[in-house]
């Protein structure tokens, strides 16, 4: 297993649309794996294939205090989406900035597992949000794209100063 490298807003990679995945093989295992252990270690409690610049159909998260049931979603669909909801939301690829989103409060999800078995997950709350705010990222879109575009753009020049800052030190 290894940490991987996380993009960073503003990088245009991370608005690639992602691909569905059609071969469940070892190297899937493994980036699976790879993701989990860059998501612990940053440390989060989601990370789709986009950030870690790997443009497919997969999403790993674990919304346990314990950090004890790590989830894998191998091409994930929304199948029924209910009610409404804001909870603030953070993002490995746009550190230290919280904003409040709206999204579904309850969801119905249908995946695969790194081995290609379907299966299905009613979830709400926090795991709810994780999913949606996860699958945003395969379709190339992040959450501060709900945000107004003026506080988008401080973000943006927040971070890519900061960036800037690294690549000198």
């Amino acid at each position: 297993m290894a940490v991987l490298n996380i993009l960073h807003f503003p990088d245009p990679r991370l608005r690639t649309r992602a691909k569905s995945v059609a071969e469940f093989d070892k190297a899937l295992a493994s980036l699976a794996s790879d993701m989990l252990e860059t998501m612990y270690a940053a440390p989060g409690i989601g990370l789709a294939a986009t950030q870690v610049d790997h443009h497919i159909r997969m999403l790993v998260m674990d919304i346990s205090e314990d950090k004890s049931k790590p989830q894998v979603l191998v091409n994930p669909e929304i199948l029924v989406s209910e009610g409404e909801e804001e909870m603030d939301e953070g993002c490995l690829s746009v550190p230290g900035y919280y904003e409040t989103v709206r999204r579904a409060e309850r969801i119905r999800v249908r995946a695969q597992d790194v081995k290609g078995e379907f299966f299905e997950i009613e979830a709400d709350g926090l795991e709810a949000v994780c999913i949606q705010h996860e699958m945003d990222h395969l379709e190339g879109k992040l959450f501060v794209d709900y945000l107004s575009s003026l506080k988008r753009d401080r973000i943006r020049k927040k971070l890519e100063k900061q960036q800037k800052q690294v690549g000198r030190a």
